[in-house]
Parts: structure tokens; C-alpha cells; sequence
């Protein structure tokens, strides 16, 4: 069978595009809003493209911009195949494509395919069949237990808080995951295959590049009784777990490289997999997804010891299932990584956010340094490098949005406990001024810090110390000295990691507080002003 052209293709077409590409992160409803409805939308990610491209990355992941009722942020998804009317249309998503392939920027589209939405028209259908239907049998719906079946099947616990089991008016429960808005798909049925199938090829014929998996260790379940107890956190690794990380689900990721491997070239994908560190090589590899997310960096302390050792593992699990490593710092779940790095070591952030950030104290400055250190060091490393929106210009979370406003489920599953994740996806200030900063030319529906403006890319642009100058600096040198997919360790002082790279320029960043004498070379680029002779604590610099 020859390959399938697709609607459009960047101008350096490259088969492994993706093994050294940065990828900036877009959540599309935050990112720019270009029909002055407090929403971003796919028009207001087209008119930035320029402001992408001079950024100097690959490529952009969109997080899901599809039909949905917002139950969690679009990752309800109500039409795999279209666009959210308050996003656009699919002629407007056909036009950002094009404008980022003339730009040689790639797009990777978020697929969701653990859980629809409660208004996808299968579930709308589910429930208004008998039990045993056809209909049913595309989810997982079950009887409940006790002597009239008013109690869930099980013990199993949602993500977001609260029993995983809903119950329907005819008596029977179905299986979420996540919010009760966000039904589980029964994936071993071959209909649901099937159709997912047909959903690749239909974003992959519209020019898309690849695609990241929403919950990729989540689509295979053990539903047999009597039940078994689950826990995420803690998953065996011979994949026994009911509900998480089972060896079914790699049959599922072998046919989507099938399809995915009918273009030319193929599209790549990238599996959100939470599974242990040895089982999660299995999704990457290239008779698979082709990759797999490493969050490592994203939870460890910002300590040298720490960052090396994981460093050292991932590369050796790239190297096992042949593809290259990813490496993220920040996304749109986790508290943005310049405020982390500026709170207690043993700080509990969604604590933290409860006081609205008042306590304990964020040293902003410190996390910002912290941030920048840490970023240009995952820059240097061999494999894709990812960013999310804003992390260019420093931003700190929002963490004093009013109550009244937030919008993730977890803090109505919780029990108003824990606040979420609205504080990294506020809309990203453009502008110093305006009613939202740039974003748009009203308020956003998420409100946004009024000291924003002064981390605006406005502000930011042209200055030469400011974190926007630096991220287009490492960009653009990454580009030019990125060779191979190998590092070697080098000689440095106790709380410094130091590694090379191809012909010989090094990385050097500097954890502890105090000084260390500066690595012999010529200066390429650092993160922070540099002492006389010294590299000042928690600083990267590049030497050649």
C-alpha cells in the first residue's frame, strides 16, 4: 500500500523530526483569544505562530481542542472529529496548520482515548439503551452490588476524588476514572478500536504530524469478579494492576502504528504513560507509540544528585526501546516549575494553593532562577524537549484565583479541598496592559494575576536578561549544536552536574547556593548573570 499524502507538510520533511524536537505546549483556551469571548481559540494560535516560530521551536501540541462541555478542560471530548464552535471550525484548524508548516513548525494534537465526554453521542446513546446493548458495550457499565444493587460494583476511586462507579436511573453503573462527565471506554471491544482508528487517519489526512495519548496506560481494564483493589501509585511491575499499566494495551498502541506508519512519513505519537520506569519503554517503542513521556525531571528536587540520576536512567531506557528520551519540567496539570522551585523543599503545593500562595512564603525570585537553571540544563539533554506555554517568560502560578471561579473538577470532587490545576492555565499575558493582557480584548474567563503584565512578552522582548531572550537563545544554539543522542559525564564539583555533548561543548549547572570556579571554555550561554571566574549557585552555563 503506498503512503497517504496528507492536506499539507512542513518544508524540511524529516522522519525523525521528533527525536531532538522542542515541542512548546499550547492549551488552547488560554493561549490566545481572537473573537474577544474571554477563549482562546484555534484563530488566536494562528496569529501567533509568527511569535512561535521566531521562539524558535519544532513544534506545538495542542492540548484538546474538540467539541466538549468543559467538565475538565476539553479533556472531555463530545466529537473526536471536529473542532469546539467556540474554538472555530475545521477550515480554521486547516489554516493553522498550514500557517505552522510554512513555518516548519509541526502539529501534534492531543487524543483522548481512555473516556469520552457524557455528551458524545455513543454515551447519549448508552444511556438511552437496555442494559446489554450494543450501546452499552462500547463503555463499562456494570450491576451494581449489594442485594438490590445500589451500591457501586466496587471500591475502585476516580482521579479526581470520589467512587469511579455512576449510577443510572435503570440501576446500573458505569465506570469513570475520572469525572462522571468523563465515562470510560470498553476497549476491548472491536468497535471502539475501530473507530479511534478512523480518528487518527482523520487529523492525519488534515496534515497533523503526530499525536499525544491522553491516559495511554489506562485503556485496558481487568473487569472480572469478583474485583480487584487498584492503586495508581504504586502499580506492580508485571502489569497486573485491574485498572492501570496492563499488557492488553499494547496490542492496541501495535495497531495505531500501523496506521500511523500508512503516511509518509509516519506520524509520530508520544504516550502520557504514569506506568513504572521498566514498563514504561514498552509504549515507546517504535513497534508502538515511538515515544514516552518522562516526568522524572518534573518531580524531582532540585538537587544535583537527584537531576543526574535520572538523567542517567532515562537515557539507558531511551537507549533499550530506541527511542529518545522527552524531558518536561512543566505542563498543564502540575504547578508551573518557577514557583516549585521557589517553595520548601518539603512544600505541599495543593496545600499551598489553599492559602491562595500565601503560605509558606514563595521566594519568587530564587524559583525563578531556580527555573531557568534547571530549563537550560534540560535543553543540553540528548531527546525531545518539551515546553509549555508561558514557561518562556517565567511565569508563576496563579494561585489566588477566587473560589468562585475555578474551574477544574477537582475542587468540586474533593469537597472544595484541593483547588487543581486553573493556576498554570490562566491565559498568558501578550501585553503590559489591557483588560487580559493581550490575550484578548476582554477579560479572560479565568482571571489572570494583575502583576502579569510585567512577565508580558511586551515586556519581555528585545530585553537581554529577561527569560524570553534566553529561552530563543537556547533555541536557537540547541539547533545549531544538537548532534547524536548520547552525553558524556564530566569532572565537576560536589552539587554541580556536568555532562558533554557533540564535539565537546558542555553543560555545566551549578545546584548548591555558593559559587564554584567556572568551567574552562568560551562562555555560549547562561542562565544568569556569571561572577568573576565563577559559576554562582543554581546557574547553568554552556561552554564550548
Amino acid at each position: 500500500m503506498s503512503p497517504r499524502t496528507p492536506a499539507s507538510t512542513p518544508r524540511t520533511p524529516d522522519p525523525d523530526w521528533w527525536r531532538q524536537a522542542v515541542v512548546y505546549q499550547v492549551y488552547p483556551r488560554s493561549f490566545a483569544d481572537s473573537d474577544a469571548d474571554g477563549l482562546g481559540d484555534v484563530a488566536g494560535i494562528t496569529s501567533r505562530v509568527p511569535y512561535l516560530a521566531g521562539l524558535g521551536v519544532d513544534a506545538i501540541w495542542l492540548s484538546p481542542f474538540f467539541p466538549s462541555p468543559l467538565a475538565d478542560g476539553g479533556y472531555d471530548v463530545a466529537d473526536y472529529r471536529d473542532v469546539d464552535p467556540r474554538l472555530g471550525t475545521l477550515a480554521d484548524f486547516d489554516a493553522l496548520v498550514r500557517s505552522a508548516h510554512e513555518h516548519d513548525i509541526r502539529v501534534i494534537v492531543d487524543v483522548v482515548p481512555n473516556h469520552t465526554s457524557d455528551e458524545h453521542a455513543w454515551f447519549r446513546a448508552a444511556l438511552a439503551a437496555a442494559p446489554g446493548s450494543v450501546e452499552r458495550a462500547r463503555y463499562v457499565f456494570r450491576d451494581g452490588s449489594g442485594p438490590d444493587g445500589s451500591l457501586p460494583p466496587s471500591d475502585w476511586v476516580s482521579n479526581f476524588g470520589g467512587s469511579a462507579w455512576t449510577r443510572v436511573p435503570d440501576g446500573q453503573w458505569y465506570l469513570h476514572l475520572f469525572a462522571p462527565e468523563q465515562p470510560d471506554l470498553d476497549w476491548s471491544n472491536p468497535s471502539v478500536r475501530s473507530d479511534f482508528e478512523d480518528t487518527l487517519r482523520f487529523w492525519s489526512d488534515r496534515g497533523v504530524d503526530g499525536f499525544r495519548v491522553d491516559v495511554a496506560h489506562g485503556l485496558a481494564k481487568d473487569l472480572s469478579v469478583p474485583y480487584r483493589p487498584s492503586n495508581e501509585h504504586d502499580l506492580p511491575l508485571d502489569g497486573s494492576d485491574p485498572l492501570y499499566d496492563r499488557d492488553e494495551v499494547h496490542e492496541v498502541f501495535a495497531s495505531w502504528r500501523s496506521v500511523l506508519d500508512e503516511y509518509d512519513p509516519p506520524r509520530a505519537a508520544i504516550a502520557e504513560a504514569w506506568a513504572p520506569a521498566p514498563r514504561r519503554v514498552l509504549y515507546a517503542r517504535p513497534t508502538e507509540l515511538g515515544q514516552a513521556f518522562n516526568f522524572d525531571l518534573l518531580e524531582a528536587p532540585f538537587e544535583a544528585d537527584a537531576f543526574r540520576g535520572v538523567i542517567e536512567r532515562n537515557l539507558a531506557m531511551s537507549e533499550q526501546s530506541g527511542a529518545s528520551s522527552t524531558w518536561v519540567l512543566s505542563n498543564h496539570d502540575v504547578v508551573r516549575h518557577a514557583t516549585r522551585y521557589g517553595l520548601p523543599d518539603d512544600a505541599d503545593t495543593d496545600a499551598w494553593l489553599m492559602t491562595d500562595g500565601v503560605s509558606p512564603a514563595l521566594d519568587r525570585d530564587r524559583g525563578l532562577r531556580r527555573a531557568r537553571a534547571a530549563s537550560l540544563l534540560q535543553f543540553a539533554l540528548p531527546g525531545s524537549s518539551y515546553t509549555y506555554q508561558g514557561e518562556e517568560l517565567g511565569l508563576h502560578e496563579a494561585a489566588a484565583i477566587p473560589r468562585d471561579l475555578l474551574q477544574d473538577p477537582k475542587w468540586l470532587r474533593s469537597g472544595h479541598t484541593v483547588k487543581g490545576r486553573d493556576g498554570c492555565r490562566v491565559p498568558i499575558p501578550w501585553t503590559r496592559s489591557g483588560p487580559s493582557f493581550g490575550f484578548g480584548d476582554v477579560a479572560p474567563q479565568l482571571p489572570q494575576p494583575v502583576d502579569f503584565g510585567v512577565s508580558s512578552v511586551e515586556a519581555e522582548d528585545g530585553e537581554p536578561d529577561s527569560t524570553l531572550s534566553l529561552y530563543r537563545s537556547a533555541f536557537a544554539l540547541r539547533r545549531e549544536l544538537q548532534h547524536g543522542e548520547t552525553l558524556a559525564w564530566v569532572d565537576a564539583p560536589d552539587g554541580v552536574v556536568g555532562f558533554a555533548r557533540h564535539d565537546g561543548w558542555r553543560s555545566y549547572t551549578n545546584f548548591g547556593a555558593d559559587p564554584v570556579p567556572m568551567p574552562a571554555g568560551t562562555v555560549l550561554l547562561a542562565s544568569g548573570p556569571l561572577g568573576d571566574g565563577v559559576l554562582p549557585g543554581e546557574t547553568t552555563v554552556w561552554v564550548a
